[in-house]
């Protein structure tokens, strides 16, 4: 018996790295899979549908059920092609993780119109235009699970990654606004922060030119996102999970006790209760504590 038997799943840039590591154990738990991958560079650009095949093809081989998919994430009917690919392959869609993603790392000063508007739109459109046809067949047939995946960019911040933590503090806040919207549905949504060593990574300070830690790679940190969708997580919803080699770990947004007079009040009142407004500076070294390294990236 496996944790997924009988489910459907959707991985979105599911090609390669983390994607095809959650597929290939997803299959291995019992589930069919529906593999999207564009195929594209890491900063968005090309085609290479061959890749999601490619999965498919080990997937089946090894025993499992797959359909690969190339549909565009970042678009309305790319999200319902690959909602489609599931219904008309499988029957049913259960869980649904978004993956997929690009990377055009600058300062901000350096990052240009298209820059920004590429790393949302595959990110935060992305993560709308995939969930939105799952949802409503979802809300119709009784529930499933979503992962969307966030990053310690966007929830602490990295040098130099502006418009992709933009759009990955976005995706928490779907997470959030979701998660409360499933409940009547009996839809789950949970946000997840991964780290890993793969193709995103692999050129970070500290990486580049390096042989890769075994237990950095995406397959060691799968079985956290396999606990995330199957039914052993099944009374948790709107929590983010951080999830690598190292183990698993909620990530919380967390306020101070602050300064509250109960009566109108000054900036400089405020000054003065500064202690109880902000955090001290040891606590929010040890809660501003990312899964993978921070490291500053390429102006």
């Amino acid at each position: 018996m496996g944790l997924l038997d009988g489910k459907v799943a959707i991985v979105t840039g599911a090609g390669g790295g983390l994607g095809e590591a959650y597929a290939k154990l997803f299959a291995k738990e019992g589930a069919a899979v529906v593999v999207n991958d564009l195929g594209g560079a890491r900063d968005g650009t090309g085609a290479d549908r061959s890749a999601a095949q490619k999965v498919v093809d080990e997937i089946i081989a090894a025993g499992g059920r797959a359909v690969a998919n190339g549909d565009d994430v970042s678009t309305v009917q790319g999200g319902e092609n690959i909602c489609n690919a599931a219904l008309e392959n499988f029957g049913r869609v259960d869980i649904l993780v978004c993956n997929a993603g690009i990377l055009r790392d600058k300062t901000f000063a350096n990052t240009s119109e298209q820059d920004w508007d590429a790393v949302i739109k595959v990110h935060l459109k992305g993560t709308y235009c995939c969930a939105m046809p799952v949802w409503k067949w979802m809300k119709d047939n009784g529930g499933g699970t979503m992962v969307f995946t966030s990053s310690t960019s966007g929830l602490y911040g990295n040098f130099g990654q502006t418009n992709y933590g933009a759009a990955k503090a976005g995706i928490y806040g779907m997470v959030r606004v979701m998660s409360i919207e499933g409940r009547k549905y009996n839809i789950r949504v949970m946000g997840l922060a991964p780290g890993a060593y793969t193709r995103m990574t692999s050129d970070l300070p500290g990486r580049k030119d390096r042989e890769p830690d075994p237990m950095s790679l995406p397959e060691n940190v799968a079985p956290g996102v396999l606990y995330m969708v199957s039914d052993l997580a099944k009374d948790h919803s709107g929590k983010i999970l951080g999830v690598s080699s190292r183990g698993v770990r909620e990530i919380k947004m967390v306020q101070t006790a602050g300064f509250d007079p109960g009566r109108p009040y000054t900036a400089e009142e405020v000054a003065k209760n500064a202690d109880k407004v902000f955090f001290p500076t040891e606590d929010r070294t040890v809660t501003v504590q990312p899964v993978a390294p921070a490291q500053p990236q390429p102006a």
